[in-house]
């Protein structure tokens, strides 16, 4: 897992995984992995997924060749609500994107360190 800034602004966590590294053969498989382990959390909430890969597709946008399937889970930690600035940064998703040869799997920086953490381990749990 490497962190990374993405626009020079956007703080990311991603990683890529070769599809021999990853027990799952397709995104949705990784998406359904993930949304059970959100639904186990006694934290967090699950949202929605989103086809990041249709919704570009639908529109005639431009999609990078090697991109095969691109999705977002959505969902939030929410254990606290002590401001109106919390919500500018709520919800959390994750992106996992199928590329030719691999799977690319990152979130944007959350404000607090054990989202990170729990979402770091989250995806980390998804290698062989």
């Amino acid at each position: 897992m490497k962190q990374k800034i993405f626009k020079e602004k956007y703080s990311l966590y991603e990683i890529s995984y070769a599809k021999d590294e990853i027990r799952h053969n397709s995104v949705d498989e990784i998406i359904a992995d993930l949304k059970q382990m959100i639904q186990d959390h006694p934290v967090i909430a699950y949202i929605d997924i989103f086809d990041q890969y249709q919704h570009t597709k639908k529109l005639n946008g431009e999609i990078n060749p090697h991109i095969c399937a691109a999705k977002n889970i959505v969902f939030c930690f929410g254990m606290e609500l002590p401001a109106p600035e919390v919500l500018a940064v709520r919800p959390r998703s994750i992106g996992v994107c199928e590329m030719s040869d691999s799977y690319v799997i990152n979130f944007m920086e959350a404000p607090n360190a054990q989202a990170n953490q729990t979402m770091i381990e989250m995806i980390k749990s998804l290698k062989t």
